[in-house]
């Protein structure tokens, strides 16, 4: 399963990209996740149904500091070999 998260809030500054990157290698989770500009953070997750909803869950939550107001979800495609974390874009 690979699924496409757009999470906005306050989600930058915060360490959620490192955190988010560390629940996802706990998940057995291969993808990306990357700041935007414009203040949001984005990610592609692809794995189990089971561990994707649970990172889709923990995204909702965020680490600590971080104020999540929305995160949307959606279908996408692709293949990784592992889980990284990508440059601003």
């Amino acid at each position: 399963m690979v699924r496409h998260l757009h999470i906005f809030g306050q989600v930058q500054g915060v360490g959620f990209r490192y955190h988010f990157s560390e629940q996802a290698q706990r998940l057995g989770i291969d993808g990306w996740v990357r700041n935007r500009r414009g203040g949001s953070v984005e990610a592609v997750i692809a794995g189990t149904p089971e561990a994707v909803e649970a990172l889709i869950v923990w995204a909702r939550r965020g680490p600590p500091a971080a104020q999540v107001e929305r995160v949307d979800v959606s279908d996408t495609e692709g293949a990784f070999a592992s889980f990284e974390l990508r440059p601003t874009e």
